[in-house]
């Protein structure tokens, strides 16, 4: 298969994709950010406990 035959491949599979409408794509990227903050935030609030408990037994 040569390079010419797999973008046409490619150009036809991408027309059979059903893409989000605006509304949708809004509240997946609210969700997305939204998990991925709380995520961060959760493993910050994690590592700050364990710091905190080993800085108990080491210092």
């Amino acid at each position: 298969m040569n390079i010419v035959t797999f973008f046409k491949n490619v150009s036809r599979e991408m027309k059979k994709v059903s893409w989000p409408k605006g509304d949708e794509l809004t509240r997946y990227t609210i969700t997305v950010v939204a998990t991925v903050t709380f995520v961060a935030v959760f493993f910050a609030l994690v590592d700050l406990g364990i710091s905190q408990i080993l800085n108990l037994f080491f210092e």
